[in-house]
């Protein structure tokens, strides 16, 4: 008895630590490609590790009755038009608030709040897929606040 009860320890302590070892390579992913990258006008280099090319960002009409999608490669060329409008002016600062992570395998839905400043600009859920190389991007939908 003394044996399983055991195990079981060790089996929860390894999951456990799997599981927030796997949330901080998301939580990298997140900060790396998509708050710094897309955000803050960071590299494409890091846009392109963290976003899968299939990636396409659904939005909400004007109308509120209809979807627009947003692909990854017109979102960066957005960001890089963006980038060289602003000739060196650094834009404000984006932060991230995580919310929750939550991984089941290799797939994973990541909550995050996005501010600049005191103001709350974004809530916006992150889906990711862990593919050979790692965590990466595939979807999103948001609120604008």
């Amino acid at each position: 008895m003394k044996r399983v009860l055991f195990l079981i320890i060790v089996l929860a302590c390894v999951t456990r630590v799997y599981g927030q070892d796997e949330q901080e390579k998301i939580r990298n992913v997140i900060m790396s490609a998509y708050v710094e990258g897309i955000h803050n006008h960071g590299e494409a280099t890091e846009i392109d590790k963290g976003f899968h090319p299939s990636f396409v960002l659904p939005g909400i009409g004007a109308d509120s009755s209809t979807v627009t999608l947003l692909p990854i490669y017109t979102w960066k060329e957005i960001v890089r038009a963006s980038k060289e409008k602003a000739m060196g002016v650094k834009p404000p600062r984006t932060d991230c608030r995580f919310i929750s992570i939550d991984v089941t395998g290799t797939a994973a839905v990541a909550k995050i709040e996005l501010w600049r400043g005191e103001k709350l600009i974004f809530t916006d859920y992150l889906t990711l897929y862990k593919f050979r190389e790692g965590w990466r991007i595939v979807g999103k939908v948001y609120y604008r606040h």
